[in-house]
C-alpha cells in the first residue's frame, strides 16, 4: 500500500502533462527527423534488489539511478521464464517462449535455436530503416543459421551462450570428467564477430574484459549510426557466474566481487548514455534496462538479491521472474515515475513497433503495447494477466492484477540450503508445490495462502489458466497447445 501511495503522489503532479502526452498520435513521435533510436541493455542474473534505486546497498549504481530518475521504474515487470534462452526468446519475438518452442537454457550440444521464421525486433524495425547491432550474449542457438546476423541484426560481437559453458575451472585448469562432467565436455567458449570465432575465452582475465568489450563496441555503433535510426542491443554476460571485473572496478565496492561487477555494468550504462548525449541523440532515443531473470542464489556472495521476493532463478516464484526494468525517453516518458502495473518482457516488441510505426509480426504474439504506461497514464492497465510457464511447457501459475494462483508442480528451491561462496555453487533442493492463492499487493513474498478466503478468485484464475492451456499447452497436464510453433532445428546431414 505504501509504495502504491508514493507512486500515486509522484504521478499526480505530472497528470496534466502526461494525459496530453498519452493522447499524442504515433505520427507525432516520428516528427524529429526519423523514428526514435532504441537502446536495450540486458543483464544476466541481476536480481530485483541489485540496483540502488531498487534497494541495493554497499555499492553504488549512479548511472542507473539517474536513468530511473529521468524515466519510469517498473515494480511489476516480468520475464517469460526465469532462465536465459527462454527469457531472451520472448524478448526478441514478443511471445511467451513456450509458444515458439524455446524452454530453459540452450547448451553447446543443443540442436535447436530460435526459428528464423520468427520475426524479431531488429527484423520489425528494419522495415522502418533501422540499423541493428548486438554486443553481448546471444544464447538462442550457436549454429550459424541461428546466430544474430541471420536473425535481423547487422552487427554482432559476443558469446553465443552463457559464460559458464566452458571447460575451465576458476583457477584456470581444464575441468576433468571427475570434477565436472558437463564442463569437461564443452567445446571452446568462442568470442564471435559476425559469424566467426575471433578468440577463445580461456581465463578469468578474459572474462574480465567482456563488459568493457561490449561497451566499447556499443559506443562505436552509436557513433557510426548517429544519422540514421538504430536499435542497439547490449545483453551483458555478467553478473552470471563466473563473475569477473576489469581492473577499473576490481576491489572498488564494499560488497566484494559481485558489487564490483554490478558497478562496472553501471559504468557501461554511463558510457552508452554519454555517447547518446555527445551525439545529440538524447531526445530521440528510448533507453531500456532490464535483467533476463532473478539471481542464482546458491552462488552466495557471487549472486545477487531478489529484493525480498521468494526464491530466485529457475523458479516461477516472484524472485525468479520479477526483475528490475527502467525506461527513459526524454519528452515522452515523464521524469521519475514509478509504474506498479504489470508489464512483461514480450511487451517490448509491440511497444517498439508502435513507436517506430512498424507493422507487428504476421504470426501470433503475446506482447501488449504498453506505451500508455510509458506516458504515465494513471488509468491505463494494458496487461492484467501474466502466465508463469517454466521448463519445457509447464504452466505453474497465473496472475491477474494483484492475485497469483499457483498450481501443483515440482519446484527447485534454495531455501534451507547453505549457499556456496567465491564462485562455487551451493546445493539446491526440490519441493512439491500445492495449489495456493497469493495476494501480491499485501504478500509479495508469497507466504500466506488465501485460497479458502477467495474461492471466486480461484475460479476466475482457473478459467484463465484453462484458456491458456488450450492455446499454449501445459506439460504438467500433458496438454498440447493449439497455437504453439516449432523452434528452429539443426540440419542433420543425410547419410552417405
Amino acid at each position: 500500500m505504501k509504495s502504491d501511495q508514493l507512486s500515486w503522489l509522484g504521478l499526480c503532479g505530472l497528470l496534466s502533462v502526461t494525459t496530453l502526452q498519452a493522447k499524442e498520435p504515433a505520427t507525432k513521435m516520428l516528427s524529429e527527423g526519423h523514428p526514435p533510436n532504441v537502446v536495450l541493455i540486458l543483464t544476466d542474473d541481476l536480481g530485483y534488489g541489485d540496483l540502488n534505486c531498487y534497494g541495493a546497498t554497499r555499492y553504488l549504481t549512479p548511472n542507473l539511478d539517474k536513468l530511473a530518475a529521468g524515466g519510469v521504474r517498473f515494480t511489476n515487470f516480468y520475464v517469460s521464464q526465469a532462465v536465459c534462452s527462454a527469457s531472451r526468446a520472448a524478448l526478441l519475438t514478443g511471445c511467451y517462449s513456450t509458444r515458439i518452442g524455446i524452454g530453459g537454457a540452450l547448451f553447446p550440444s543443443s540442436t535447436i535455436g530460435l526459428n528464423p521464421q520468427e520475426e524479431t525486433i531488429p527484423e520489425i524495425l528494419k522495415k522502418k530503416g533501422y540499423k541493428s547491432g548486438i554486443f553481448g550474449k546471444w544464447h538462442l542457438g550457436y549454429q550459424r543459421k541461428f546466430l544474430p546476423l541471420q536473425q535481423g541484426f547487422d552487427e554482432y560481437l559476443g558469446l553465443p551462450y552463457s559464460n559458464d559453458m566452458w571447460k575451465y575451472n576458476l583457477d584456470g585448469s581444464v575441468a576433468t570428467p571427475e570434477q565436472n562432467k558437463n564442463k569437461a565436455s564443452y567445446p571452446p567458449l568462442p568470442l564471435i564477430e559476425g559469424n566467426d570465432m575471433i578468440k577463445e575465452i580461456k581465463t578469468m582475465d578474459d572474462q574480465a574484459t567482456l563488459t568493457t568489450r561490449y561497451t566499447q563496441r556499443a559506443v562505436l555503433f552509436i557513433d557510426k549510426h548517429k544519422n540514421e535510426p538504430f536499435f542497439l542491443y547490449v545483453p551483458h554476460s555478467m553478473p552470471h557466474v563466473p563473475i569477473a571485473a576489469s581492473s577499473k572496478f576490481k576491489g572498488k565496492s564494499d560488497q566484494g566481487l559481485y558489487g564490483d561487477v554490478v558497478m562496472e555494468i553501471d559504468w557501461s550504462v554511463g558510457q552508452i548514455m554519454d555517447a547518446i548525449e555527445k551525439n545529440g541523440l538524447a531526445k530521440n532515443t528510448l533507453v531500456i534496462f532490464a535483467s533476463d531473470n532473478g539471481p542464482w542464489i546458491n552462488y552466495g556472495n557471487h549472486a545477487g538479491s531478489a529484493g525480498g521476493f521468494r526464491e530466485g532463478k529457475g523458479t516461477s516464484w516472484e524472485g525468479g521472474q520479477r526483475v528490475p526494468c527502467i525506461m527513459k525517453w526524454p519528452g515522452h516518458i515523464p521524469d521519475g515515475i514509478v509504474c506498479n502495473k504489470i508489464a512483461a518482457m514480450m511487451d517490448i516488441l509491440p511497444t517498439l513497433a508502435h513507436i517506430a510505426g512498424a507493422p507487428l509480426p504476421k504470426l501470433k504474439i503475446d506482447g501488449i503495447n504498453i506505451i500508455s504506461l510509458l506516458k504515465g497514464d494513471l488509468n491505463a492497465n494494458p496487461r492484467e494477466v501474466f502466465l508463469y510457464y517454466y521448463n519445457s511447457n509447464c504452466l505453474e501459475a497465473v496472475r491477474k492484477n494483484q492475485w497469483k494462483l499457483v498450481f501443483p508442480h515440482r519446484s527447485q528451491t534454495y531455501e534451507g540450503y547453505l549457499p556456496g561462496n567465491d564462485g562455487i555453487a551451493g546445493k539446491t533442493g526440490n519441493i512439491q508445490v500445492e495449489t495456493a492463492l497469493f495476494d501480491l499487493r499485501r504478500d509479495p513474498g508469497e507466504r500466506y495462502d488465501v485460497k479458502e478466503l477467495y474461492p471466486e478468485v480461484v475460479a476466475e484464475l482457473s478459467k484463465i489458466a484453462d484458456e491458456a492451456r488450450a492455446d499454449l499447452g501445459d506439460g504438467i497436464r500433458n496438454i498440447k497447445g493449439a497455437n504453439v510453433r516449432e523452434p528452429g532445428r539443426m540440419e542433420v546431414p543425410e547419410p552417405k
